[in-house]
């Protein structure tokens, strides 16, 4: 009889569970972006404009969309998603297909992914704490862009793409091996549900 956990282990170091969590995430991620791109050009002409998403005072894509953080670099946010997840997405579908880019590729990759991935951190810092409001699909966002970066860092320290020294290298190497890294990005999503909750409470169901 196989072992549920031995199976569960070959099946999560497959290039399809990898390349297709990856593929799923970024295109979840690609989505979220694609809504708020085109909500912030309705915003841009109607201000008054009532978002499908702003269902209470704390769950409101249209009082996140206002804020200064929505725009940091002078156009809306969701844009560099647009930018980003495409060439996610084409990594993703050639790793289903068995294509491996260069070394140096995957570790600009992962540098750009990394800088997304403290971006999108900061963003839920600036929602949470600043804005008081929360948006759905910046949300999404926030999980999608952390599945894709697990996914993409454990291909890359698989595959020895981060130019780590040696030591190091194999370090990460065997705690990708033995899934220390799933254990961290789900007690990492808890908690973020955590702080969601601990912070606005039954304020979330609200009308």
């Amino acid at each position: 009889m196989t072992n549920p956990l031995a199976w569960f282990r070959r099946l999560r170091h497959a290039d399809a569970w990898i390349f297709g969590t990856m593929l799923f995430s970024a295109s979840l991620s690609l989505l979220a972006s694609f809504v708020l791109s085109v909500d912030a050009i309705r915003l841009a002409k109607n201000p008054n404009l009532e978002l499908s998403c702003n269902i209470n005072a704390v769950i409101s894509c249209g009082t996140v969309a206002e804020s200064w953080q929505a725009q940091l670099f002078g156009f809306p946010n969701a844009f560099l998603g647009l930018i980003a997840e495409p060439v996610v997405i084409t990594i993703a579908v050639a790793g289903l297909c068995g294509v491996r880019f260069p070394r140096g590729f995957m570790f600009a990759a992962q540098l750009v992914y990394t800088l997304g991935v403290i971006f999108a951190y900061w963003l839920f810092y600036q929602a949470v704490v600043n804005i008081g409001a929360l948006c759905p699909w910046c949300l999404v966002i926030t999980v999608s862009t952390t599945l894709v970066f697990a996914t993409l860092t454990h291909v890359n320290i698989r595959d020895d793409n981060l130019y780590l020294p040696a030591g190091v290298q194999r370090a990460a190497a065997r705690f990708i091996d033995a899934d220390y890294d799933v254990v961290v990005v789900t007690i990492w999503l808890l908690v973020l549900a955590l702080i969601i909750v601990s912070k606005y409470g039954a304020a979330l169901f609200g009308g």
